[in-house]
């Protein structure tokens, strides 16, 4: 694969040109309006896909939005590699706190990417990432230089909860049988710091309704004699945490993974400046649960955190009410043996336990998954490993992630497969926020690294 980085010189500008153009369209899977941007998505993934080389496309109905299956089956000994990732993205508001329009993509130079960074809704997560793995398939098939049969499965619900992809996995494991799932919807901790996923966490999402008069009260004549579900709510929500930030529902943390001394030595070898930490953030101190550094708090450590609250009257000037009904979304981040469903009964439980007379509670979970844990003595991890060595003449770092990706646990239940997380954005890089971001230099640097990682891991199979 001598000849990789003069194919991608070569082809550069066209690979950019691509993801600007599939970024620029509004795939935004949780509200209805982009419905047809979503569905126009996925026909732009299909057939990028045949234009890359794989012999079989196919758009796969759902109950919701559709499949994008491709494959490449070049000999059946073969092993066979499984691409996953999500042509969804997530909702651009606020969309005033954007320094450019989220779906008119730009490129802007800055002092983390001096080659330029694309900014767009989607860039890191998940189009940019998904895409590097189109364009390595592109340079193997078109050079010779695919070694293994590979399949794609892209889907288009990744960003509210993937409940298509469940309903959808369980009933075509044949389709998708693979000996390795790869995914690149994760990040690294530097641009001159290779590191690889090795775990995620959980996620346990609900929304709560407190009820309390039957309509909007006049806080004059009602305020005083009357459970306000306002306050009631941010009081009930304040109550989640004790003095130590440690969650208080009961039962939360009994199947809790607890790492040993000697493995959080391990973590903390990884480079960590907290200074820098907290002025990317603009903020004096960090936060959370006492006992444990910021980078065990983000990963291997449970979390309940308020996504949205709202109620009552937020318009321009005043309006004295007591509002009939008040909001919030709450989510929780669970590690390895924290079952979602069992959290999630105990958060509730637990919420409509506390509430006070004169209000009522409803608890609507929405959406969730397990956490997950590959190992490092598995051949797709050390595959991993020998490619981004490989590109960046250095052995990654293994590490734990924050964040969740529900799907890699119902892959390895229903698919019996290991999941290799190959991440190349950076936390800089915006996801879930406004200025969402991707390194020009990432994203090629993945096109260069995937195909490594198909010939180290054939030759590790045999």
């Amino acid at each position: 694969m001598q000849d990789i980085q003069s194919y991608i010189s070569q082809n550069k500008d066209r690979f950019i040109n691509e993801l600007i153009e599939l970024l620029k369209v509004p795939s935004v899977s949780a509200d209805p309006a982009y419905s047809q941007d979503v569905l126009n998505t996925a026909d732009a993934v299909m057939n990028s896909l045949k234009k890359a080389g794989c012999d079989k496309v196919e758009l796969c109905e759902t109950p919701g939005y559709p499949i994008v299956y491709g494959e490449k089956i070049i000999d059946e000994n073969l092993p066979t590699v499984l691409v996953y990732g999500h042509y969804d993205v997530q909702p651009a508001d606020p969309i005033d706190l954007w320094t450019s329009p989220p779906f008119e993509p730009v490129i802007k130079k800055t002092d983390l990417h001096p080659e330029g960074a694309i900014y767009a809704r989607g860039a890191c997560d998940d189009k940019g990432q998904m895409y590097m793995h189109v364009k390595a398939l592109e340079y193997m098939t078109s050079t010779g230089n695919l070694p293994c049969n590979v399949k794609f499965m892209i889907e288009g619900e990744e960003e509210v909860g993937s409940e298509s992809l469940a309903w959808f996995v369980p009933r075509n494991k044949e389709k998708l049988a693979n000996d390795v799932i790869l995914i690149s919807d994760t990040g690294m901790i530097a641009n001159d710091i290779p590191s690889i996923t090795t775990g995620l966490r959980g996620l346990s999402y609900v929304e709560v309704e407190v009820t309390g008069p039957n309509r909007d009260l006049h806080s004059g004549l009602y305020g005083g004699a009357v459970a306000n579900p306002i306050n009631v709510l941010t009081k009930m929500i304040a109550s989640l945490h004790d003095e130590n930030n440690h969650i208080t529902i009961p039962g939360f943390y009994d199947n809790v993974e607890e790492l040993s001394r000697e493995e959080r030595d391990e973590m903390a070898k990884a480079p960590f400046s907290l200074e820098k930490y907290k002025n990317a953030l603009d903020i004096d101190d960090v936060y959370g649960e006492k006992g444990y550094t910021t980078n065990e708090r983000n990963s291997i450590r449970p979390t309940l955190d308020v996504n949205g609250i709202w109620g009552g009257y937020t318009g321009e000037g005043a309006k004295t009410v007591i509002a009939s009904k008040a909001y919030a979304k709450i989510s929780m981040r669970l590690v390895p043996n924290q079952d979602w469903e069992e959290i999630t009964q105990l958060f509730k439980k637990h919420f409509e336990s506390i509430a006070p007379a004169g209000v009522r509670v409803e608890v609507k979970p929405h959406h969730g998954g397990q956490g997950y844990v590959t190992p490092i003595d598995n051949i797709g991890y050390q595959a991993a490993s020998k490619a981004y060595g490989q590109t960046f003449g250095k052995k990654p770092i293994p590490q734990r992630s924050g964040g969740s990706i529900p799907i890699v646990a119902l892959f390895e239940k229903e698919l019996e497969s290991k999941t290799i997380l190959m991440g190349f954005g950076l936390d800089s890089d915006a996801i879930h926020s406004p200025n969402e971001h991707f390194g020009v230099w990432n994203y090629l640097k993945g096109i260069e690294t995937i195909p490594y990682f198909y010939q180290y891991f054939t030759e590790l199979s045999k």
